[in-house]
């Protein structure tokens, strides 16, 4: 069985460790609905969705296995151990139903597109570059949620009511991806990237907008907050890293 490898505390890496892990993950789950969605269109709009974030995962985790001495973005990828993930909360979450996913899609994509327009401006070249193709991208992907989010909400009255449920359970969870902290605080000097912090209120504006047009509410405040960027998971992460990971610790270097 492969070793997991050890990962720098330098704030740059765990800065471009937070970007990548939260595209890998997102990725992950989305990639579950392969084979499960409601119609066949949709079926493969989201691996497609999927696969653009896996694509944006490995060109943020080939920059921060640069910057972490040699790694190479499978590394970072698949021999972690559990606290070295940096990806928020929200998106390690169980799959859910479609509702569930179409929001937290929307959530997340919303977040991504603010993020990768920042991004733009980097110090780090390569991190730009790498934005400049991710922001159309998250564009497209926010659109897609946000189209389906209103279908839902306006739809029938079991639509509408998974829909909300799924923005009040969810809510709570997007409480992390604004907290200040060393880490954002170093990006943010050195010209790296934004503070995620910075990007609260055009979020928040944001999802009341797409939620007001599929009449859905955003949840309520709450003092819950969820500390996945700190490398603190909820129980779902260690199943969902068993199943990622299997193949790359059990067949070390396996080539195809």
């Amino acid at each position: 069985m492969q070793e997991s490898i050890r990962v720098s505390q330098a704030p740059d890496l765990r800065y471009l460790l937070r970007l990548g892990d939260l595209c890998l993950i997102h990725a992950q789950r989305l990639g579950e609905w392969c084979g499960h969605a409601p119609i066949l269109e949709e079926d493969i709009a989201l691996s497609n969705i999927a696969l653009d974030l896996l694509g944006q995962a490995r060109g943020v985790l080939t920059r921060a296995g640069e910057l972490a001495g040699g790694l190479d973005e499978d590394q970072l990828a698949f021999l972690r151990e559990e606290r070295d993930y940096l990806n928020p909360t929200l998106v390690e979450l169980p799959r859910g139903d479609f509702a569930w996913a179409m929001v937290r899609n929307l959530m997340v994509a919303v977040l991504l597109e603010l993020l990768w327009q920042q991004l733009q401006d980097s110090s780090d070249e390569q991190l730009a570059a790498i934005a400049g193709k991710a922001v159309k991208e998250a564009r497209y992907h926010a659109r897609h949620a946000a189209d389906w989010v209103q279908r839902l909400g306006d739809g029938t009255e079991e639509s509408q009511r998974r829909a909300q449920r799924a923005v009040d359970q969810l809510w709570p969870y997007c409480n992390e991806l604004f907290e200040p902290d060393a880490i954002d605080q170093a990006a943010a000097l050195s010209g790296l990237g934004p503070r995620w912090a910075e990007l609260r209120e055009a979020w928040q504006q944001r999802m009341a907008s797409e939620l007001r047009a599929a009449t859905l509410r955003p949840g309520a405040d709450s003092a819950f907050r969820s500390s996945g960027r700190q490398g603190v998971h909820s129980e779902h992460m260690g199943h969902l890293l068993a199943e990622m990971q299997y193949l790359q610790r059990a067949y070390p270097g396996g080539s195809w």
